[in-house]
Formats: C-alpha cells, sequence, structure tokens
C-alpha cells in the first residue's frame, strides 16, 4: 500500500497485469458449463472477472438464510485458474422479499407513481430499510470473502443511477428537508437562497417543502438545483454505506463503484474522492462513426478524477448492445480499436459485459465476448485476439497519460443549465457544448484531461496545462472566478464560452449580469443574451474567415485593452465583439460568445493554440487519433485509426511499436481500424504527430451521449 503526495491512502488493485475479462454471471449456468467457461477464459487471456453483481435473491434466498456454496465454488475455481476476482457486494438490486417486506422503499417518479419490482435498482436511495440491509448484506459477503486470495477489488453495487437516479417518494422528501437544513441553517436561509418573494413561494414550516413534483407552471430554479445536488449526494451517501463497512473489515482492499462515462446525474468529482481506482461503463454506438471523440472525453474525464492515475474500463460491448432503439454490431476491427483507445487514454483494464451471452432475460441480445455459437463466434475469435494481444503492452501499465489542454467539467453549471425550465433557451446545455468544444481540441491533435472549477482554497488546480477551457460556467462563485485568474496570471491561457458567470450558487443572477466575477479577468460585460430564432443562421468574421452561428448570440461590450478578435457580421448584432481576448499577468482570457459549428470551433481553437505556443493540425480528422502515455523513461504514443480509410501518421522520432515488435521508420500507416503504439525515450515535450494523409470526411450521426 502506498502513500499519495497530497496524504490520500493508495489501495491498490491487487492484479499484476492490465486486466482483461468481463462481468460473469455462473449462477445463470449449470455447474458442468463453468469449467468450459475458464478453459475458454485463459484460451482468451482472461485475468479478472466480476462477480456477483445480482445475486444477492440467489445469495439470501429468504430474510438471514444463506447459500454460499454456489459461489464458494466458483470463486475457489477462478483463483485456482489463476484469475482475479473483482467481486461485487451483490447490492445493485434488492430481491423480491425484501420489497415485498417494505413496499416504502420503493422509489417514486415525478408524478408521484410507486416504481414496480421486475427490473432492477427498485429502491429509494434515501431509504433507511435500504441502507440498513444493503450495510448487512455488504458486511455478510466481506466477512466471508474479504481475505479469499483471489479477491483483486471490491466492486460497490453497480451503475448507480443508471435506472433510479432521483426518487420523488415521501422519505425522498424527508430526506431533502434534512439536506437543506444542514445547506442553509434555518427557513429565513433558505428562503433568503431560494429568492421565494417571487410567485409567493416562501415557506413557514419544514414540512411544507416536497420534491419538486409537476406544478402548475415553471418551478423554482434554486430549488431545481438543489434537489439535483441533494440527489446525487443521496446516491453518495448510500455509496458510503458501504464504504464504511468494507473499510472496517478489510481495510487494505480496494473498493470503487463503476461510473458511466459523461453521467449528467451524478458529480462524479465527489464520488471519485471516496474510492481508491476509477471505473468506468463505455459504450460508443456503433452507428456513429465519430463516437471515438466523445469517448476521448469520457476517458479525458475517468483518467482526470483521480488525478491522473489509472483507471480501469470495466465494462464494454464486444459487439452491439440490447438497449438502444438500433442495435447494430461493431465492424471487424471496432473492437480492437475501440478497446485500445481506452488503453491509450489511461485505462489499465479492458473489460467486456459480458463474458457469456445470456440465454434469457433482458439482455439476451446483448452482445458478449463468448457469443450464443460458442467459440465458433466472430467475437469470442476477436477478443480472443486481443486479449492475446494486450499482453504485449504491459509496459504501459501504470504509466499517464499526457497533456498540456484540459476543460473544465462542471456538475453545478450543467444541472443548471439543463434542469431549468425558465432560460433564454434551452439549445444552450453545457453537455452539447462541452463535447462540441472537445471534439474541436481532440482533432486539431492533442488529447484533452478534465479539471474541477475549484474555489482558490484548492491550491492550483490548472498547474500543468498551457490551456484551459471553459464551455460553459452558468453557475459561478467568486472562489472559482479567483482560482481561473491565478491560472491566467502564471502564464495561462483561458477560454471561457457563452452564458458563463450568470448566476452564483443560490442561482442568483450577479450584480451588473455575466460575465460576473470573471468581468475584470475577461474585460466584457453581456448586455443581454440573444438566441437565434429556429430556423436561422448568422455570422461572423474572424480574420479572413467567415464562421457561422447557428443558435446562440451574445450582446457584448468589450474595454478598451481587449482585443476584439472576431465581430458578428449579420443580424442585429453585426458589428458588435463576438470573441475577445485579454491579456492578465503572464497569460491571456478568451471569451467565446457564440455557439459555432464545427468548422468555427476548429478555426478558433487553432488560432487559441498556436497563440498559446501549443502546436495544432493545419488538417483535421475526425478518423486519427494520437495519444502519449509516459513513465518516467519512455513515451509510449498510441496512434489509432478510428475508419476504414489507412491513414498516415508523421512520427517525430523513430521507435518500436510494441504491437508489432518492429522498428518505426519516420511515418507509420494504419490500414482500416488498425494501432500502433510507439515506444520511444520520454522526450521533454509531448510527442505531436501530423498526419501526410488526409482521408476522406466523415459523415458524423448525432450521438445520442450529447443528451
Amino acid at each position: 500500500m502506498a502513500q499519495h503526495p497530497d496524504g490520500e491512502r493508495i489501495r491498490e488493485v491487487r492484479i499484476d497485469a492490465l486486466a482483461y475479462g468481463g462481468d460473469y454471471n455462473p449462477d445463470q449456468w449449470s455447474e458442468d458449463v463453468w469449467r468450459e467457461d475458464i478453459r475458454l477464459m485463459l484460451e482468451a487471456g482472461v485475468n479478472m472477472v466480476s462477480l456477483p453483481i445480482f445475486s444477492w435473491p440467489q445469495l439470501e434466498p429468504e430474510p438471514g438464510v444463506y447459500d454460499w456454496g454456489w459461489l464458494d465454488r466458483i470463486l475457489d475455481l477462478l483463483h485456482e485458474a489463476g484469475i482475479r476476482i473483482d467481486l461485487a457486494t451483490a447490492t445493485a438490486t434488492p430481491p423480491s422479499w425484501l420489497l415485498r417486506a417494505h413496499p416504502e422503499m420503493a422509489p417514486w417518479d415525478a408524478d408521484g407513481h410507486r416504481l414496480e419490482f421486475g427490473s432492477r435498482q427498485t429502491y429509494c436511495p434515501s431509504s433507511p430499510i435500504w441502507r440498513e440491509n444493503v450495510a448487512r448484506m455488504t458486511r455478510a459477503i466481506a466477512e466471508r470473502y474479504g481475505e479469499h486470495p483471489g479477491l483483486a477489488m471490491w466492486h460497490i453495487s453497480n451503475e448507480y443511477g443508471d435506472h433510479v437516479s432521483r426518487c420523488w417518494c415521501p422519505e425522498s422528501a424527508r430526506h431533502f428537508r434534512r439536506w437543506l437544513q444542514d445547506r442553509y441553517g434555518d427557513l429565513d436561509g433558505l428562503n433568503e437562497a431560494w429568492g421565494v418573494n417571487v410567485w409567493g413561494q416562501r415557506y413557514t414550516s419544514w414540512e411544507h417543502i416536497e420534491t419538486p413534483k409537476k406544478a402548475p407552471g415553471p418551478v423554482n430554479p434554486t430549488k431545481l438545483l438543489d434537489f439535483e445536488r441533494f440527489s446525487s449526494d443521496a446516491m453518495l451517501e448510500l455509496f458510503q454505506v458501504e464504504i464504511d463497512v468494507l473499510r472496517e473489515v478489510t481495510p487494505d482492499i480496494a473498493v470503487t463503484t463503476n461510473f458511466m462515462s459523461m453521467f449528467r446525474d451524478l458529480d462524479y468529482w465527489r464520488f471519485a474522492e471516496r474510492e481508491d481506482v476509477v471505473t468506468d461503463d463505455a459504450y460508443p454506438d456503433p452507428m456513429d462513426p465519430t463516437s471515438h471523440v466523445g469517448a476521448a472525453l469520457n476517458y479525458g474525464l475517468m483518467r482526470s478524477l483521480k488525478g491522473g492515475r489509472p483507471w480501469l474500463l470495466l465494462e464494454s460491448s464486444a459487439s452491439a448492445t440490447s438497449w438502444r432503439d438500433i442495435n447494430v454490431p461493431k465492424a471487424p476491427g471496432k473492437i480492437r480499436v475501440e478497446s485500445l483507445q481506452a488503453v491509450a487514454h489511461g485505462s489499465d483494464a479492458v473489460m467486456f459485459f459480458q463474458w457469456r451471452q445470456a440465454k434469457y432475460g433482458q439482455e439476451k441480445f446483448h452482445s458478449s465476448m463468448l457469443g450464443h455459437r460458442g467459440e465458433r463466434s466472430r467475437s469470442f475469435r476477436e477478443t480472443k485476439a486481443l486479449g492475446n494481444e494486450l499482453r504485449r503492452l504491459e509496459p504501459v501499465r501504470g504509466s499517464r497519460v499526457r497533456s498540456r489542454v484540459a476543460l473544465i467539467v462542471d456538475w453545478d453549471s450543467w444541472w443548471g443549465s439543463s434542469a431549468i425550465e425558465s432560460l433564454p433557451s434551452q439549445r444552450l446545455q453545457w453537455a452539447p457544448q462541452a463535447r462540441a468544444w472537445h471534439r474541436a481540441l481532440s482533432t486539431l491533435g492533442h488529447p484533452v484531461d478534465a479539471v474541477r472549477a475549484e474555489g482558490a482554497d484548492a491550491g492550483t488546480p490548472f498547474d500543468g496545462y498551457d490551456v484551459v477551457v471553459a464551455p460553459n460556467l452558468y453557475v459561478l462563485e467568486q472562489g472559482q472566478a479567483d482560482t481561473l485568474r491565478a491560472f491566467v496570471e502564471r502564464g495561462g491561457t483561458l477560454v471561457v464560452g457563452p452564458f458563463s458567470g450568470v448566476v452564483d450558487a443560490t442561482e442568483k443572477v450577479h450584480d451588473g449580469g455575466a460575465p460576473g466575477p470573471l468581468r475584470g479577468l475577461l474585460g466584457i460585460e453581456v448586455d443581454e443574451q440573444w438566441p437565434i430564432a429556429d430556423g436561422r443562421t448568422e455570422s461572423l468574421a474572424y480574420g479572413a474567415d467567415v464562421l457561422e452561428v447557428p443558435s446562440w448570440s451574445e450582446w457584448i461590450e468589450a474595454d478598451a485593452d481587449v482585443e476584439i478578435r472576431g465581430a458578428y457580421a449579420s443580424g442585429e448584432l453585426a458589428g458588435l465583439p463576438a470573441i475577445t481576448r485579454r491579456a492578465g499577468g503572464s497569460g491571456s482570457a478568451w471569451y467565446v460568445s457564440a455557439m459555432l459549428s464545427p468548422e468555427g470551433l476548429v478555426t478558433v481553437f487553432r488560432d487559441v493554440l498556436r497563440t498559446a505556443g501549443l502546436p495544432a493540425r493545419d488538417e483535421v480528422s475526425l478518423q486519427a487519433e494520437a495519444v502519449t502515455r509516459s513513465d518516467d523513461a519512455t513515451d509510449y504514443t498510441f496512434l489509432l485509426n478510428h475508419a476504414a480509410d489507412p491513414v498516415t501518421f508523421q512520427l517525430p522520432a523513430a521507435g518500436l511499436d510494441l504491437l508489432s515488435g518492429s522498428e518505426t521508420g519516420d511515418a507509420v500507416t494504419l490500414d482500416a481500424y488498425g494501432v500502433a503504439v510507439v515506444a520511444t525515450p520520454r522526450a521533454t515535450q509531448i510527442p505531436f504527430l501530423t498526419l501526410t494523409h488526409t482521408p476522406r470526411p466523415t459523415q458524423a450521426t448525432p450521438s445520442k451521449e450529447l443528451a
């Protein structure tokens, strides 16, 4: 066990290799299948599996009566085969006997309907009955298996919030009131924070406050934002219930819960603080030929949640999923390139859902490593080849991604820009804006980390980056603005997007309007937000380029010392500033007041990067990606071709391709869905690769992850 420089105790996952495998559900199969499973797992290079995630009813078929025998046997068989175990606490969903005995622990929707048993996660996160039983089951498993020699780490619950992330039941209302009392102290504090003099919403008793169910008109925006915060915190409390038990019984075993990439409903910064290792479930859509770009943003968050430490891809799809409207399989080669993309972005694992494809239930059409045709299935052939190839990347394990660019991920602004009903436009929300900005930076050749919008007491959270971008900071406090100002004064380049610095943490508009506490840093004031009517597109002049402005603009006024980089060229705002840059200390702060087309964002960010002294590709490519992981001695540069057309990377130096075992020249050409991992001595500057071949443009299909 190590000690992190900031004093945090680090519990490492107990596996001495890049982890490879997936979810395993032996209780869905007869025991005569188990030994065949293990034989094929070893053939495929599997060295870790996750179980028994949904097995509470099988382990405790009636209250207080346990059946451990089958789990004892499969854990011993896996250990004898050298396969490590990501052991779940089996608390992902309640058994039917528990819910029938305590129907009050079932969740309610916003219309006041109680959700019925028959799927998963049929529980209210705030329910004391649920929490009591979760703690009891976790303790039983920890005490039985905490010293099992095959145990690699604890897997708490499963995909928190996937089906129930908010609950509107009476117990949640009571919990919400307690949370509000802790936050505001008394009713005067709450009434002041919520601005209740608008529309006569003053509260004279805590008991009058309910969860924000459907109302005759728009609901108080501060109440809505607080309910988002509360709901995330309620799930975090539930997570902590299990952590406390596991820390008591098995203090040296790492704990995790599997995240769901860039997930709106839970503040993963706060969750990651409580666990030992970040794990993620990632399912890029095969229908979207650019889904890997969104995946890169998700992975940038995962590696950043623990300050750049490696994370684990705990679930992915071997081919088609079963929960989209249309579940398209992955083309041959896509399993490999998408899996190695996760490794490129800092994962020390490639895991799938699941090992053996189910014969029944809701996920019987979800692909698996071992398909319905068994070892004859294409998914097994491809995952077997991948598992054996992954061993060649063992030198990469433990290394970290190198990046000079970071994007601010802020859940308050995400919730505020998407939960509030009375905004100037519903077309400017945090998530689509963040993905658009990330896409531009990524296609210009830069992997992008995630950073938190922290206050001045956080120290220097942006150190190590040349450029920090904030696509939207709708909710902003003075302390956060102070941290951004300090970054600029130290020499950083900050880029702030539209509709930022609008309100404080209580949803009150800052004095003087937007950008609020960023006013002095940016040197601009927003006079009016100016969303663009449907069916219209405006434009702005940016040097010799004319950029499209499809849906959002702002009337801004700039100080005399502000450089106007772009001005509106059409519509009512023609001639007014649109994109500005202001020097501050040794750095500069940019403001982009408009939503731009993808091409426009590339133009602007190429200028930003070069002005900041960073390289940027002249010609962008959505299909070609280069990411470098490094240790103290070596750079491992992953070259990934996400499309069927060949692409050529120009290398700054020749090296050894770990996958082929061959020396490279000064260029590497990758065929369809090809990957190379080039090892070179660690360079002072992050290797930056240009393309000598530009593939034909890829037509993007909008990803559901933008929702």
